[in-house]
């Protein structure tokens, strides 16, 4: 069979493609609040079911995960593992939808609902593409297997320990994950990392209460001015991280990685207007560099002292900061935070540095690989135009669960519109990007039998 046989049963079953995704973002899947987790993974292996594939869902210490998986009809092919999650985020404010979030609704080429972008639309890209093969030749070209979790809008916390139990079960040679926007001009990506990334909250106590700012002003230390200079310490004027060590384990940028930067569009003018900032003042290679290859210190946020209305004097006895670090390949959460801790003692030892929820480690799959180069010439090939490829992209996901617990190269291929609205009212994906993807994960398939 070709390629293009399969394309075109792919284009006559379009109409039926949609209500299967429309059905399957009716099911409202809330992992915050714990809505309809375990009906919409039912729901999912039924779909997987009815489409050929061997689907059970599994329990977890949390939310369940589907898992499927189809042989190929050939020995010795290689084996992807598809991964997504079917789990959404809450669908607040409902005043500022056009339709409801899980009533999906076609309007001018789009269709608009909690989930259709995130993650549900493009997850099923993947599982229609392998039910087009099998309804075309009855096999598919390489062994798939397919892992949906229903708690990445929550962090992941049980996908770990899942992967970790389960290798036997999830070896593969490569995981793919569509997930997230598409580049801003309309062209494809493929990605290969994503920073790490740990949250942590600094907190300095001067005394046990605030104190009135003239009866004690000039006597006692104000906690506020003490957290303000401590952070001013961990910080250069032109952006420098000065914490000891706080770079010692970042790789630079290879010569290909170097080349690929180069490839990508860089508008300073148009990326400050979609920021909100004034200006940009890098230049492009500092700009994706800073991005995808350094790592940052982040204050989130600062309270202490009165900031209502009118005025309060006041000696603020306690102020806080909320800091968040965003790690690349090679660096690790606890040594960043013993350097971090280790700075803090040195300037105010009367500050207290308190992790924040759970770390995500930084990942990185080389895009110099065999298997990394037949993925980005399939995606070129199916979308008729060259792929924007991304070293690394600037946020965090938890790609690690792949490349350091189940150690396999891991790459992801977008799919939905750059303004899909994902975790916002109106999110929407274009309907022809939904069927685009279903076209290009099966040319991947196809590409990965070679």
């Amino acid at each position: 069979m070709s390629i293009d046989e399969l394309h075109q049963r792919i284009r006559a079953t379009r109409t039926q493609d949609l209500e299967t995704l429309c059905e399957l973002v009716r099911r409202p899947s809330i992992s915050t609040r714990g809505e309809g987790i375990e009906e919409c993974a039912s729901h999912l292996k039924d779909i997987m079911t009815q489409a050929g594939i061997g689907a059970r869902v599994y329990e977890t210490v949390g939310n369940p995960v589907v898992f499927g998986e189809v042989a190929a009809g050939a020995e010795g092919m290689p084996t992807v593992l598809f991964y997504g999650h079917y789990d959404v985020q809450p669908p607040e404010p409902l005043d500022e939808w056009l339709s409801p979030p899980f009533s999906p609704t076609v309007r001018n080429g789009r269709l608009y609902g909690r989930g259709t972008g995130d993650n549900k639309g493009q997850l099923l890209t993947h599982i229609l593409a392998v039910r087009s093969y099998l309804q075309t030749t009855g096999t598919v070209p390489i062994n798939v297997k397919f892992l949906f979790e229903g708690e990445e809008e929550t962090g992941s916390p049980s996908l770990t320990e899942f992967v970790t139990t389960n290798r036997e079960l999830l070896a593969a040679d490569l995981v793919l994950t569509s997930d997230g926007p598409m580049h801003e001009s309309g062209a494809p990506q493929v990605v290969f990392g994503v920073r790490g990334i740990m949250n942590m909250e600094l907190r300095l106590c001067t005394a046990r209460s605030d104190n009135h700012s003239g009866n004690r002003g000039g006597v006692i230390p104000n906690a506020a001015w003490e957290l303000v200079e401590l952070l001013r310490t961990m910080r250069s004027p032109d952006g420098e991280v000065t914490i000891e060590g706080f770079y010692d384990d970042v790789v630079p940028p290879s010569q290909y990685e170097l080349q690929m930067l180069d490839r990508l569009p860089y508008d300073p003018s148009a990326l400050a207007a979609v920021y909100g900032v004034e200006r940009l003042d890098l230049e492009k290679t500092e700009f994706y560099r800073n991005l995808m290859f350094r790592p940052t210190l982040t204050i989130n946020g600062l309270s202490g002292g009165y900031s209502g209305a009118g005025t309060k004097t006041i000696i603020p006895g306690a102020a806080s900061a909320k800091l968040d670090v965003r790690l690349v390949r090679d660096q690790k959460p606890h040594d960043i935070f013993a350097k971090i801790e280790r700075h803090i003692r040195t300037h105010n030892p009367r500050a207290e540095l308190i992790p924040q929820e759970e770390d995500m480690l930084p990942s990185r799959t080389s895009a110099e690989l065999p298997i990394s180069q037949a993925v980005i010439a399939a995606v070129e090939q199916a979308f008729g135009r060259r792929p924007f490829v991304l070293p690394s992209m600037g946020g965090s996901l938890p790609d690690y669960v792949w490349t350091k617990r189940l150690g396999v190269p891991s790459i992801m291929v977008p799919y939905a519109n750059a303004d899909e609205a994902n975790h916002a009212p109106n999110e929407n994906i274009a309907l022809e990007c939904f069927y685009n993807g279903i076209h290009c994960s099966a040319h991947i398939m196809h590409e990965l039998q070679k």
